[in-house]
């Protein structure tokens, strides 16, 4: 026969009125109560809130009371499970602790929004008392439960671990969750390794250069870098990404990227337009020159400098192309059509070869013979009069333009360009030196302008602070640089330069000199880029 409210609220009264002491002494009592759990939905709601009440009295009837408690939590009805699951923390104590997580991380694959809320309370509230057992229930369903359980388990740990106290997550507490991840980490989805490599970042005891030396040897772990890239296999190309993208925050002058580094001149580069995208929508190549290029400020002592060098040398090559011929063999203007500039890769792949090349200043002089040299200025001298036309075109458009203005989608595309040419034009300069020189430094174009560098750039766009322009009327100022989303970098792969070589051949020397004058007259920051122009076009390489 099922026990009714009035029996339950007299037994209650029974072991309310008891002394402590004397409660053991009423064992059927809370028999009694445990049996509420069979009666309808009031005396459901009545056991769930007097079961955990005297749980600690009666230690031999321990898991009857928990598996009644875990009966009420399982409940058809929404709310009876909300006020047992409301309950469960009473019951974690001692070794019960770890079971209570265990049940706790098991109900976290609820579909309902209020109960999950209180499934996460109820877990954070057993964390203060004994984390290091919590993380056992946990880490048992991560390790052996059913996918959404385990899938939440680690969203979980990802979102509230960092906001656990000090006297919490003590060195104890982390240096398990850094033991337990790794066992994780031998069998992971890729969602899941970002969860668990930012879980591992949180820890205060990683933060240091060992930590973060730890985590990259993890993350080398995962993309098996030993072995040969498939790049037919989006699989393995999505592995690579993701290691990557979470092995960059670790990197430093003191932890460094030379590993990823190599790997990417040996395995991804001379693969680079046959690698499979594991999104339909993302430029694979692009995405790849992009990490390539922000790895490359971070490498140590390298073995293979050289190697990886010349093969960035040969990707260059590539995507920097030759003029267009002018004249036919009879004399005849045979002019083809102007080849597509990839702004966006030669940035990266400049980026990177002039990192590289710090570490081997005299790799053009020494390790590249006349000839090949010789086309490399010439392609190097025909990219760089295409950026001379743009730049101007750019920042002709952009004048004058600031605020809402400059957010359109249009002149977003037109910001990111400038940033992207001028970095470019930066690093040209460099190499046309002689010898070819590294000292330049440029950010990234879809990298956060630095506070410096922004200030810097805006009064470069404004004019020099003490100069009077000679102009009349008031100058109106140019838009500050910022960076942009990095997904406007796939509009600028084929930016094509109409008739660069016809700008060239119509403009003489002396209207060329006479422009330079004029702007000298002026002191706008055009002058430099006027002057590099004019020694693109009528000072070709030997």
């Amino acid at each position: 026969m099922a026990v009714t409210i009035e029996e339950l609220y007299r037994n209650y009264g029974i072991l309310a009125d008891a002394k402590p002491e004397d409660l053991g002494q009423h064992k059927y009592a809370y028999q009694v109560i445990l049996d509420g759990v069979k009666g309808g939905p009031k005396e459901k709601r009545l056991a769930a809130q007097f079961i955990p009440k005297f749980f600690s009295s009666f230690p031999e009837l321990a898991d009857a009371a928990i598996n009644a408690q875990l009966d009420l939590c399982e409940d058809e009805d929404v709310s009876i499970r909300r006020q047992a699951i409301k309950e469960l923390p009473r019951f974690a104590a001692g070794e019960n602790i770890v079971r209570v997580a265990d049940i706790l991380t098991q109900l976290l694959q609820t579909d309902d929004s209020a109960e999950f809320s209180q499934v996460n309370t109820a877990l954070v509230s057993i964390f203060k008392m004994d984390a290091k057992a919590t993380l056992r229930g946990l880490f048992s369903q991560i390790l052996q439960g059913e996918d959404i359980v385990r899938e939440r388990a680690i969203k979980f740990l990802s979102i509230k671990l960092k906001t656990l106290p000090e006297d919490t997550m003590t060195k104890e507490v982390e240096d398990y969750v850094f033991t337990e991840t790794k066992k994780v980490l031998e069998d992971v989805t890729g969602e899941e390794f970002v969860l668990l490599m930012r879980i591992l970042m949180a820890l205060k005891g990683l933060q240091t250069v060992n930590g973060r030396q730890q985590l990259v040897e993890l993350v080398v772990e995962q993309a098996f870098l030993e072995q040969a890239l498939n790049p037919a296999d989006p699989d393995t190309v999505d592995r690579l990404l993701q290691c990557t993208r979470q092995a960059l925050p670790l990197f430093s002058k003191n932890v460094h990227s030379s590993r990823f580094v190599t790997y990417f001149c040996d395995h991804v580069l001379p693969n680079l337009s046959t690698l499979t995208s594991p999104v339909a929508e993302l430029d694979i190549q692009q995405e790849v020159l992009k990490l390539l290029a922000e790895m490359s400020p971070f490498c140590g002592d390298m073995e293979k400098v050289e190697a990886n060098l010349l093969m960035l040398f040969e990707k260059l090559l590539e995507f920097m192309p030759l003029p267009p011929e002018a004249e036919g063999e009879n004399g005849e203007n045979t002019m083809s059509e102007e080849p597509k500039l990839q702004f966006s890769y030669v940035e990266c792949l400049l980026f990177s070869f002039h990192q590289l090349g710090k570490k081997l200043p005299d790799f053009l002089i020494d390790k590249i013979n006349a000839e090949r040299l010789k086309d490399f200025k010439i392609r190097l001298q025909y990219f760089a009069r295409g950026l001379q036309v743009y730049i101007r075109q750019l920042r002709v458009a952009l004048q004058g333009k600031t605020g809402d203005a400059l957010k359109t989608d249009e002149n977003k595309i037109k910001v990111v360009a400038l940033k992207i040419t001028n970095n470019i034009n930066v690093l040209i300069k460099d190499l046309f030196h002689n010898p070819p020189s590294y000292k330049s430094t440029v950010t990234l174009s879809w990298r956060p302008v630095q506070k410096a560098e922004a200030v810097a750039t805006a009064r470069r766009l404004q004019g020099r602070p003490g100069t009077r322009l000679r102009r009349q009327g008031r100058q109106e100022p140019r838009p500050n640089l910022l960076s942009p989303p990095s997904h406007i970098h796939t509009e600028l792969q084929h930016i094509r330069i109409p008739a660069v070589t016809e700008v060239v051949s119509t403009t003489t020397a002396p209207q060329l000199v006479s422009t330079c004058y004029i702007f000298l007259w002026l002191q706008t920051p055009v002058v430099k880029e006027v002057f590099f122009f004019f020694f693109c076009c009528f000072f070709p390489s030997k």
